[in-house]
């Protein structure tokens, strides 16, 4: 889960944004643009980002640099979780995605639900709250919060989306392989908990 290189990295990566946020200095600016581009050879070196990707990515970053957020819907049928996989990796994750501006929390996890796996839901608690850099992800460039909301289906009908190609209910001890950038086996275990136990506190870590 610790990766110092990709820590260094993100607070260089996040030093340089808010001084190009805030700083008129044009030698200032271009210390900072300078502080960028050894962020982004720090990241391509140990990933499999290609060095123009990750300045690209890094590029279109303004403002104060804060972690972005994503959101998870799970979702429980005769105690067994609803998975999407990915067209992408041909992978399984909860369905979600990241929050789109303008839309609440709760917005976007029916939204990400409905355009996933065809269910209409209706968000009934927040589960957990997540530091990504505190589970074992893959390295990333940037800095998530995960939100898990406990959701139920109230229509709509199994189809897949255009980053879906399947669907499925699956048993805690029967999961297929996950994709996990966006979840991990051990936050799956951890939402059977919460469907073990209704009383369970969210958890923030």
């Amino acid at each position: 889960m610790s990766h110092k290189w990709l820590e260094w990295a993100k607070k260089i990566q996040a030093i340089s944004q808010s001084g190009l946020t805030f700083s008129k200095d044009p030698y200032d600016i271009e210390r900072y643009n300078e502080l960028r581009i050894i962020s982004a050879e720090i990241i391509a070196e140990y990933t499999d980002l290609e060095m123009e990707k990750v300045v690209d990515l890094f590029a279109s970053e303004t403002g104060y640099q804060t972690p972005k957020v994503d959101v998870r819907g799970v979702v429980f049928k005769e105690n067994k979780i609803l998975l999407v996989r990915e067209s992408e990796d041909l992978t399984w994750s909860l369905p979600g995605g990241f929050c789109d501006v303008g839309l609440s929390a709760r917005e976007n996890v029916v939204k990400e639900i409905q355009e996933e796996s065809g269910y209409n839901v209706i968000p009934k608690r927040l589960l957990a709250v997540l530091d990504m850099n505190k589970h074992p992800h893959p390295p990333q460039p940037y800095h998530y919060y995960k939100l898990f909301i406990q959701c139920e289906i109230i229509g709509g009908n199994a189809s897949t989306g255009l980053e879906t190609d399947k669907i499925g209910f699956f048993n805690e001890n029967a999961l297929p392989p996950l994709s996990t950038n966006r979840n991990t086996e051990s936050q799956i275990h951890m939402l059977f908990d919460f469907l073990r136990n209704p009383l369970k506190e969210t958890i923030v870590d």
